[in-house]
Protein backbone atom coordinates (compact mmCIF):
# COMPACT_ATOMS: atom_id res chain seq x y z
CA UNK A 1 0.00 0.00 0.00
CA UNK A 2 1.26 3.30 -1.01
CA UNK A 3 1.95 5.73 2.33
CA UNK A 4 -0.04 9.04 2.57
CA UNK A 5 1.65 11.89 4.25
CA UNK A 6 -1.07 13.33 6.34
CA UNK A 7 -0.78 17.12 7.44
CA UNK A 8 -2.54 18.93 9.37
CA UNK A 9 -2.01 23.24 9.09
CA UNK A 10 -2.52 24.59 12.55
CA UNK A 11 -4.51 28.30 11.89
CA UNK A 12 -3.19 28.75 8.08
CA UNK A 13 -5.76 31.24 7.97
CA UNK A 14 -3.42 33.44 10.66
CA UNK A 15 -0.12 31.95 10.88
CA UNK A 16 0.67 32.38 7.27
CA UNK A 17 2.57 35.88 7.17
CA UNK A 18 6.12 34.97 5.50
CA UNK A 19 5.28 32.75 2.52
CA UNK A 20 4.12 30.18 4.54
CA UNK A 21 2.43 28.33 1.95
CA UNK A 22 5.58 27.62 0.31
CA UNK A 23 6.60 25.03 3.11
CA UNK A 24 3.26 22.78 2.70
CA UNK A 25 3.86 23.19 -1.16
CA UNK A 26 7.30 21.71 -1.42
CA UNK A 27 5.86 18.78 0.81
CA UNK A 28 3.23 18.56 -1.73
CA UNK A 29 5.63 18.00 -4.76
CA UNK A 30 8.14 16.14 -2.56
CA UNK A 31 5.66 13.35 -2.08
CA UNK A 32 4.18 13.61 -5.42
CA UNK A 33 7.17 12.80 -7.50
CA UNK A 34 7.91 9.78 -5.52
CA UNK A 35 4.83 8.62 -5.83
CA UNK A 36 3.30 9.49 -2.20
CA UNK A 37 0.11 9.85 -1.49
CA UNK A 38 -0.68 13.62 0.72
CA UNK A 39 -3.46 14.56 2.11
CA UNK A 40 -3.56 18.09 3.87
CA UNK A 41 -6.54 19.50 6.53
CA UNK A 42 -6.52 22.51 8.65
CA UNK A 43 -7.40 23.30 12.49
CA UNK A 44 -8.33 26.96 13.19
CA UNK A 45 -10.31 28.85 15.96
CA UNK A 46 -12.01 26.53 18.02
CA UNK A 47 -11.55 23.31 16.05
CA UNK A 48 -10.78 20.36 18.34
CA UNK A 49 -7.57 18.43 17.48
CA UNK A 50 -7.42 14.89 16.68
CA UNK A 51 -3.95 13.44 17.35
CA UNK A 52 -4.11 10.51 15.42
CA UNK A 53 -5.26 11.18 12.19
CA UNK A 54 -2.68 13.43 11.09
CA UNK A 55 1.44 12.47 10.40
CA UNK A 56 2.54 15.70 10.71
CA UNK A 57 2.12 19.26 12.26
CA UNK A 58 2.79 22.62 10.47
CA UNK A 59 2.50 26.20 11.95
CA UNK A 60 3.54 29.31 10.25
CA UNK A 61 4.39 32.88 11.71
CA UNK A 62 1.84 35.51 12.52
CA UNK A 63 0.91 38.91 13.36
CA UNK A 64 1.12 39.81 17.15
CA UNK A 65 -2.86 40.11 17.02
CA UNK A 66 -3.38 37.07 15.64
CA UNK A 67 -0.40 35.00 17.84
CA UNK A 68 -2.56 36.22 20.42
CA UNK A 69 -5.82 35.06 19.42
CA UNK A 70 -3.89 31.41 18.29
CA UNK A 71 -2.50 31.16 21.54
CA UNK A 72 -5.27 31.31 23.77
CA UNK A 73 -6.83 28.85 21.32
CA UNK A 74 -4.33 26.63 21.28
CA UNK A 75 -4.15 26.30 25.51
CA UNK A 76 -7.59 25.65 24.91
CA UNK A 77 -8.88 23.39 22.63
CA UNK A 78 -5.11 21.56 21.15
CA UNK A 79 -2.65 21.50 23.80
CA UNK A 80 -3.50 18.17 24.89
CA UNK A 81 -3.57 16.57 21.52
CA UNK A 82 -0.61 18.24 20.59
CA UNK A 83 1.06 16.49 23.67
CA UNK A 84 -0.20 13.41 22.84
CA UNK A 85 1.25 13.71 19.02
CA UNK A 86 4.90 14.57 20.23
CA UNK A 87 4.53 11.65 22.74
CA UNK A 88 3.89 9.23 19.79
CA UNK A 89 6.83 10.89 17.50
CA UNK A 90 4.97 12.52 15.65
CA UNK A 91 6.36 14.86 13.52
CA UNK A 92 5.47 18.81 14.24
CA UNK A 93 7.78 22.12 12.60
CA UNK A 94 6.92 24.87 13.90
CA UNK A 95 8.00 28.24 12.07
CA UNK A 96 8.79 32.03 13.46
CA UNK A 97 5.52 32.86 15.51
CA UNK A 98 4.69 29.16 15.79
CA UNK A 99 7.87 28.14 17.43
CA UNK A 100 7.70 30.85 19.94
CA UNK A 101 4.64 29.06 20.91
CA UNK A 102 6.03 25.75 21.22
CA UNK A 103 7.09 26.37 24.48
CA UNK A 104 5.85 27.73 28.21
CA UNK A 105 5.26 31.59 27.44
CA UNK A 106 6.02 34.43 24.79
CA UNK A 107 6.39 38.12 26.46
CA UNK A 108 4.46 40.43 23.99
CA UNK A 109 4.57 43.90 25.36
CA UNK A 110 3.33 44.04 28.41
CA UNK A 111 1.25 40.76 28.19
CA UNK A 112 2.86 37.46 28.29
CA UNK A 113 1.11 34.88 26.48
CA UNK A 114 0.47 31.24 27.41
CA UNK A 115 2.63 28.75 24.80
CA UNK A 116 1.82 24.76 24.42
CA UNK A 117 4.90 23.78 26.40
CA UNK A 118 5.81 21.04 23.93
CA UNK A 119 9.69 21.92 24.92
CA UNK A 120 11.79 23.91 27.49
CA UNK A 121 11.76 27.71 26.09
CA UNK A 122 10.83 30.63 26.93
CA UNK A 123 10.54 33.92 24.54
CA UNK A 124 11.04 37.24 26.05
CA UNK A 125 11.52 41.10 24.95
CA UNK A 126 14.82 42.52 25.24
CA UNK A 127 16.04 45.83 24.56
CA UNK A 128 17.72 46.36 21.29
CA UNK A 129 16.82 46.12 17.72
CA UNK A 130 15.08 43.05 16.20
CA UNK A 131 17.43 40.36 15.11
CA UNK A 132 16.76 40.24 10.94
CA UNK A 133 18.69 39.04 8.09
CA UNK A 134 19.81 36.38 6.33
CA UNK A 135 20.62 33.14 8.51
CA UNK A 136 22.47 30.05 8.19
CA UNK A 137 22.99 27.37 10.69
CA UNK A 138 24.35 23.82 10.98
CA UNK A 139 22.52 20.64 12.03
CA UNK A 140 22.51 17.15 12.25
CA UNK A 141 19.39 16.26 11.55
CA UNK A 142 19.88 14.68 8.21
CA UNK A 143 21.68 12.30 10.09
CA UNK A 144 24.85 14.22 8.83
CA UNK A 145 25.79 17.98 9.59
CA UNK A 146 24.05 19.85 7.27
CA UNK A 147 23.35 23.43 6.83
CA UNK A 148 19.85 25.69 6.82
CA UNK A 149 19.65 28.59 5.37
CA UNK A 150 16.36 31.35 5.16
CA UNK A 151 15.77 34.83 6.69
CA UNK A 152 14.84 35.64 10.10
CA UNK A 153 12.87 38.30 11.51
CA UNK A 154 11.86 38.66 15.51
CA UNK A 155 11.92 40.97 17.25
CA UNK A 156 11.25 38.55 20.90
CA UNK A 157 14.55 36.56 22.07
CA UNK A 158 14.36 32.71 22.80
CA UNK A 159 16.11 30.75 25.31
CA UNK A 160 15.55 27.04 25.90
CA UNK A 161 15.83 25.31 29.54
CA UNK A 162 19.10 23.79 30.49
CA UNK A 163 19.12 20.17 28.66
CA UNK A 164 17.34 20.90 25.70
CA UNK A 165 18.65 20.99 22.20
CA UNK A 166 18.81 23.72 19.14
CA UNK A 167 18.19 22.54 16.02
CA UNK A 168 21.64 23.96 14.93
CA UNK A 169 24.48 26.20 15.55
CA UNK A 170 24.77 29.46 14.03
CA UNK A 171 27.12 29.71 11.36
CA UNK A 172 26.00 33.32 10.12
CA UNK A 173 23.04 35.33 11.82
CA UNK A 174 21.83 35.88 14.97
CA UNK A 175 19.67 32.70 15.79
CA UNK A 176 17.58 32.56 18.87
CA UNK A 177 18.60 35.42 20.88
CA UNK A 178 22.13 36.89 19.03
CA UNK A 179 23.87 35.65 22.42
CA UNK A 180 24.69 31.60 22.39
CA UNK A 181 24.98 30.85 19.35
CA UNK A 182 22.30 28.17 18.80
CA UNK A 183 18.83 28.36 16.50
CA UNK A 184 15.89 26.86 16.61
CA UNK A 185 14.82 23.67 18.62
CA UNK A 186 14.36 19.85 18.78
CA UNK A 187 13.01 17.64 20.72
CA UNK A 188 12.57 14.19 19.45
CA UNK A 189 10.18 15.24 16.08
CA UNK A 190 9.39 18.59 17.37
CA UNK A 191 11.18 20.93 15.45
CA UNK A 192 11.52 24.75 15.44
CA UNK A 193 13.19 27.43 14.01
CA UNK A 194 13.03 31.48 13.09
CA UNK A 195 14.48 30.55 9.77
CA UNK A 196 11.51 30.99 6.85
CA UNK A 197 11.26 32.88 3.67
CA UNK A 198 9.77 29.65 2.80
CA UNK A 199 12.36 27.35 5.11
CA UNK A 200 11.59 24.36 3.04
CA UNK A 201 11.80 25.07 -0.11
CA UNK A 202 15.35 26.53 0.20
CA UNK A 203 16.05 23.20 1.84
CA UNK A 204 14.45 20.11 0.54
CA UNK A 205 17.05 17.97 2.33
CA UNK A 206 14.79 19.14 5.12
CA UNK A 207 11.34 18.61 3.45
CA UNK A 208 12.15 14.77 2.79
CA UNK A 209 13.65 14.22 6.15
CA UNK A 210 10.35 15.61 7.64
CA UNK A 211 8.30 13.26 5.44
CA UNK A 212 10.69 10.43 6.80
CA UNK A 213 10.40 11.08 10.44
CA UNK A 214 6.22 11.58 9.68
CA UNK A 215 6.07 8.06 7.89
CA UNK A 216 8.83 6.39 8.98
CA UNK A 217 10.63 5.37 5.33
CA UNK A 218 13.94 6.61 3.84
CA UNK A 219 12.83 8.22 1.00
CA UNK A 220 14.98 7.90 -2.89
CA UNK A 221 16.88 10.46 -4.09
CA UNK A 222 15.21 13.17 -6.55
CA UNK A 223 17.16 14.98 -9.23
CA UNK A 224 17.58 18.20 -6.75
CA UNK A 225 19.84 20.38 -9.32
CA UNK A 226 17.54 23.55 -9.48
CA UNK A 227 16.45 22.70 -5.66
CA UNK A 228 20.10 23.09 -4.75
CA UNK A 229 20.80 25.78 -6.57
CA UNK A 230 18.03 27.20 -4.46
CA UNK A 231 19.62 26.11 -1.47
CA UNK A 232 23.27 27.70 -2.60
CA UNK A 233 21.75 31.15 -3.22
CA UNK A 234 20.11 31.16 0.07
CA UNK A 235 23.32 30.15 1.73
CA UNK A 236 25.19 32.41 -0.14
CA UNK A 237 23.16 35.50 0.75
CA UNK A 238 24.34 34.57 4.06
CA UNK A 239 27.79 34.50 3.68
CA UNK A 240 27.99 30.89 4.28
Amino acid sequence: MTPTLRVCALYPDLMNIYADRGNIQVLRARCAWRGLGFELRGSSLGDELDSSAHDLFYMGGGQDRDQIAVAEDMAATKRDALHAAADRDTAILAVCGGYQLLGRSYQLGERTIPGVGLVGLETVREPGSRLIGNCAIESDLGGGERIVAGFENHGGRTYLDPGERPLGRVLSGHGNNGRDGGEGVRRGNVIGTYLHGPLLPKNVWLADRLVELALGIELEPLDDELEEAAHHSARRAAGV
